[in-house]
C-alpha cells in the first residue's frame, strides 16, 4: 500500500467502495471552512501556495475530471484508455480561482463531490478494476479502485493543508 508521506493517508484500496461517502464528508468540511469569514480563505501563505479558496477550487475541478474519468473508462472499449491531463497548474490563472467566491465554490465543490459520489456508487464489481491512465505525476495504468482511493487522498490532504492555513492565522 501507499502513504502519503505529508498527510500520512494510506492508499487502501479494499475500501475503495466506501470512498464516496467519505469524500462527500470531507467536501463538506471543506467547504464549511471557505463559508468562513476570514481574509485568511483568501490569502497565500506563501507566493508559490495555494490559499484555501484556490484549493477548494482545486478540490471542485479534481472531482468534476475525476468523475468523468470514471464515466470515460466505462464507457470505452479500450483496456486503459487515457484521458487528457487536467491541466492542473493552467487552470488557476486560467479559471481565475483567486478571484472566485468562497461561498459559490463551497456549494460547488459539494455538489461536485455529489457527482462524483453518486457515479462511485453505481460502479458493480467488474467496474472497480476497469483501467485508465492516469497522468499525474506520470502516465501510470490505475485501477478505477485507485481513481476513487486517490480522490479521497486529494480531499482529506488538501482540507489538512487548508486547516493548517486557516489555524496558524487566528487571532
Amino acid at each position: 500500500m501507499d502513504q502519503c508521506n505529508e498527510c500520512g493517508f494510506t492508499y487502501d484500496l479494499g475500501g475503495a467502495t466506501e470512498a464516496g461517502p467519505s469524500i462527500r464528508a470531507g467536501a463538506e468540511e471543506y467547504a464549511t471552512l471557505l463559508r468562513r469569514t476570514d481574509p485568511a480563505v483568501t490569502t497565500r501563505p506563501a507566493p508559490t501556495v495555494w490559499s484555501p479558496l484556490e484549493y477548494g477550487c482545486h478540490l471542485r475541478d479534481v472531482l468534476l475530471v475525476q468523475r468523468e474519468r470514471v464515466l470515460h473508462a466505462r464507457r470505452t472499449q479500450q483496456p486503459a484508455p487515457a484521458p487528457e491531463p487536467m491541466g492542473r497548474d493552467e487552470r488557476v490563472e486560467h479559471d481565475g480561482y483567486a478571484d472566485q467566491n468562497p461561498a459559490d465554490v463551497a456549494r460547488q465543490l459539494t455538489d461536485a463531490a455529489q457527482l462524483f459520489a453518486h457515479v462511485l456508487s453505481r460502479l458493480g464489481r467488474a467496474d472497480w478494476e476497469r483501467t485508465l491512465v492516469y497522468n499525474y505525476p506520470e502516465p501510470t495504468v490505475r485501477s478505477l479502485r485507485w481513481v476513487a482511493v486517490h480522490t479521497l487522498h486529494e480531499v482529506r490532504h488538501h482540507l489538512l493543508d487548508a486547516s493548517r492555513h486557516l489555524s496558524s492565522n487566528l487571532p
